[in-house]
């Protein structure tokens, strides 16, 4: 197991480095000059122009711009926002608990609801609450996460009153203590259950067809024949050889965690990483997004070795030596 472990660390090491290396290009590449946005004048000077690239090393061949942030990457330092002129790694740790907060609950609660509904209408194959649960995530899954945090907004915010419309909280007031987590609590409500609701048929789809294709194999088959309760050949067999593949799919979205709320914090105003990664992009702001692009690498990376090793465990079949 160690030596897996350690043989998976530097593959995750040489994906990164890869991934870091391609975005660097890319985004370098790709049209459009920041520094016209950093100058701000209708005509600005070519002089300022030059001072501008001078300063944040624009100015030189790219490879070499490539080394330098290598080695200020080694040393912990992602560079300067254009933009904000403040540290990037500054910048992300602002916006790392708010999207932790969102994406972490969100994507928890799907797994839980997602499994659980798959699980049912698994068990029930082809009878009215499969066929009623499958309506509905067909439904759900058709819905653009954008256009139902909008609708979400409009009916239980805007219509009904019930909800605040964006933001994390509400700037009017002052709370502090509880009152400050209550508040918190309501302005969370719409944006996780938008991501909830655009994630459980990917979580239902995969339960369902894992228990149905469990449900048909030979040592179901011959517990049956024994005598065993459906109830038990489910909940000690079935249940624990369906929901390998749920996992995965768990932690593939554990992986983008962090920056894979994008279009909903946009919609509700969530002071997160994807909302900042979305300004970087407009903004030509390339070490900024390359510091939110190397998060995301870094967290797949993390959260698949985690999945092998869950995997391991539940499976007793599976061994790394």
């Amino acid at each position: 197991m160690k030596k897996f472990i350690l043989k998976r660390i530097y593959t995750a090491f040489i994906v990164v480095l890869f991934v870091v290396a391609l975005n660097f290009f890319i985004i370098k590449l790709a049209p459009g000059d920041p520094v016209n946005i950093m100058a701000g004048f209708d005509n600005p000077s070519e002089e300022f122009k030059m001072a501008i690239r001078a300063k944040y090393n624009l100015d030189k061949p790219l490879i070499t711009q490539f080394f330098t942030y290598i080695y200020r990457l080694v040393q912990g330092d992602l560079g300067e926002s254009y933009y904000s002129n403040q540290p990037v790694t500054s910048l992300i740790a602002e916006r790392m608990g708010a999207s932790l907060l969102l994406s972490g609950t969100s994507a928890i609660l799907a797994f839980v609801i997602g499994t659980l509904l798959g699980l049912a209408a698994g068990k029930k194959e082809n009878r009215w609450q499969d066929k009623v649960l499958s309506a509905g995530t067909y439904v759900a899954n058709a819905m653009p996460s954008f256009w139902l945090g909008m609708m979400l907004i409009f009916v239980f915010a805007s219509h009904l009153g019930w909800l605040p419309t964006q933001g994390m909280y509400t700037l009017r007031e002052n709370y502090t203590g509880l009152a400050k987590y209550i508040d918190l609590g309501k302005h969370l409500i719409l944006p996780v259950t938008t991501l909830v609701i655009v994630q459980i048929p990917g979580y239902f789809r995969i339960t369902k067809s894992s228990v149905i294709q469990v449900m048909t194999d030979d040592y179901v088959t011959t517990f049956r024949v024994t005598g065993m309760s459906e109830q038990k050949i489910f909940t000690k067999y079935v249940l624990k050889n369906a929901i390998l593949p749920v996992i995965t799919l768990f932690g593939i979205n554990l992986a983008y965690i962090v920056a894979g709320s994008t279009l909903v914090e946009t919609v509700f105003s969530w002071q997160g990483i994807g909302i900042l990664m979305y300004t970087a992009i407009s903004k030509r702001d390339y070490n900024v997004l390359m510091g939110t692009y190397l998060i995301i690498a870094v967290s797949v990376a993390v959260f698949m070795i985690l999945v092998d090793l869950i995997y391991a465990k539940l499976d007793p079949r599976i061994h790394y030596d």
